[in-house]
């Protein structure tokens, strides 16, 4: 599983704008744990906790969580519960949509982190995991389709873009033959074209040394 992920990334994933990410790490809500922006043309690499973090922050916002109500709640968190260094990846939180509280470890003891309410929704972070393990792991591995072009079946492997997003693929069987696209469907329609085109070449080629023996 990769280790790092960058913005583009991260809002494939967590399905979340990237001006969102961008204004979560200057107001200090979420920042990257691997690598921050410092200047034009660095890039934000984030870790594994910190898209736990991204999935749980959006879970609250989309049961109606203003984000500052998340931001008391996690000062309240950092000041009563200090051994926790990140409370959005490591605590268990339960929302009605108005306050939200915390399921510690010690005892089941359940925190109200805005002092009232009752909890209706949870979000179980072993859960979470779970599910952002098979979203990276997707993202992040190769894989490989057959396509059908001028009545010929080749093989492609389609390659995740770790830098920029999206993805590069390639067909093995033409060398040099390869193509990207932001999506896996765009990708291998894009392939399709290149195949073609390559084929087109190698008849044009194959016609001219046909005619230069010829001549010959």
């Amino acid at each position: 599983m990769n280790n790092s992920f960058n913005s583009k990334m991260v809002s494939k994933i967590i399905g979340i704008p990237l001006r969102v990410i961008d204004y979560w790490d200057r107001t200090n809500f979420i920042k990257p744990s691997i690598n921050e922006a410092s200047g034009y043309g660095s890039i934000r690499l984030y870790s594994f906790t910190d898209l736990i973090q991204f999935k749980v922050a959006k879970f609250l916002r989309d049961q109606g969580l203003s984000l500052q109500k998340i931001r008391k709640s996690l000062n309240f968190l950092r000041k009563h519960l200090p051994e926790i260094e990140k409370p959005l990846a490591q605590l268990r939180f339960l929302t009605d949509g108005e306050t939200i509280f915390v399921l510690t470890n010690k005892d089941r003891e359940i925190i109200d982190t805005l002092k009232k309410g009752q909890y209706v929704f949870a979000i179980a972070i072993g859960e979470l995991i779970n599910d952002l393990k098979g979203k990276t792991s997707k993202m992040t591995m190769d894989r490989v389709y057959m396509v059908n072009v001028s009545k010929r079946r080749f093989k492609v492997i389609l390659h995740p873009d770790l830098e920029d997003g999206g993805y590069w693929v390639e067909c093995p069987e033409l060398p040099g033959c390869s193509s990207q696209g932001d999506s896996v469907e765009e990708s291998l329609d894009m392939i399709r074209d290149a195949i073609k085109g390559h084929l087109e070449v190698q008849e044009e080629l194959k016609k001219e040394a046909a005619q230069k023996r010829r001549a010959a």
